[in-house]
This record gives structure tokens, C-alpha cells and sequence, in this order.
């Protein structure tokens, strides 16, 4: 048996690695996770979803349903080497610079059927950026 030494350098996710319980990706800077291409927020049903931030800078957008519609958008820039956990049901996006690499763990069965996507309208996606520069 030997140790697997694993890694992954192209921009975007890939899961490195999984088994039937968990998954770890590498999640690097991509064009859809620029300030500039941010239009949706995503939620997983089922699971939760940790991030560590290992180097460059990263908002994490949460945002939950208000009464009656709409929803209550936040910004937070992440600390390197902190433990995020996005519970199961927040909606939630990272915003990354190019040279952003973050780790995430979730449950191995975590897929587009247990999680939804919701895109943000003109206004929501103004008072993102707004929210992503005062992080």
C-alpha cells in the first residue's frame, strides 16, 4: 500500500478524491467565480459543504429566504486556513481571484439532485459586488 499524493492545478474543481461517504476537491479561480461573471448562489439539500482557503482571496456569499420572498444576501472574506462550514440549505457561492485555491469536503453523494441553483437578478448581483468589495 502506498501513500496517493494528490493535486490539481487548472483553474476550476475537480474532485480529487472520493469514496462512498466524502469527496475533497481543489477548487481554483475560474472565470464563473470572478466578481465579474458572479450571477448565482446554489444550496445543497442534504449535506453541508466545508471550504479551507490555502492562498489568494475569496469571498463566501451566503444568503438565506427572507418572509415573503427574496433573500438576505451577505459577504464575508475568508481567512486562510479557516474552516468554513456552509450548512445544509444555505444558499452560498465563493467569488475567487486568480490566485485563489481553496479545499472542499462534502458528502460523496452531494449532486445536482440534492442541490438546487438560483440565479441572481440585476439588482442582486449589484449588491454583490457591492457586499464582495467592502469584504
Amino acid at each position: 500500500m502506498e501513500v496517493q499524493v494528490l493535486e490539481f492545478a487548472d483553474s476550476g474543481l475537480s474532485r480529487v478524491y472520493e469514496n462512498e461517504k466524502w469527496m475533497v476537491g481543489i477548487k481554483n479561480w475560474k472565470p464563473a467565480n470572478d466578481i465579474a461573471n458572479t450571477g448565482c448562489l446554489e444550496r445543497h439539500n442534504e449535506t453541508d459543504e466545508l471550504f479551507v482557503l490555502l492562498a489568494g482571496k475569496c469571498a463566501l456569499l451566503t444568503a438565506n429566504d427572507k418572509a415573503g420572498g427574496g433573500l438576505e444576501i451577505k459577504a464575508a472574506a475568508m481567512e486562510p486556513l479557516k474552516v468554513y462550514n456552509i450548512p445544509r440549505g444555505l444558499w452560498h457561492n465563493t467569488v475567487t481571484m486568480k490566485d485563489t485555491k481553496l479545499i472542499l469536503v462534502e458528502d460523496s453523494a452531494t449532486s445536482s439532485k440534492n442541490s438546487e441553483v438560483i440565479p441572481l437578478d440585476a439588482g442582486q448581483i449589484a449588491l454583490v459586488k457591492k457586499l464582495v468589495s467592502q469584504a
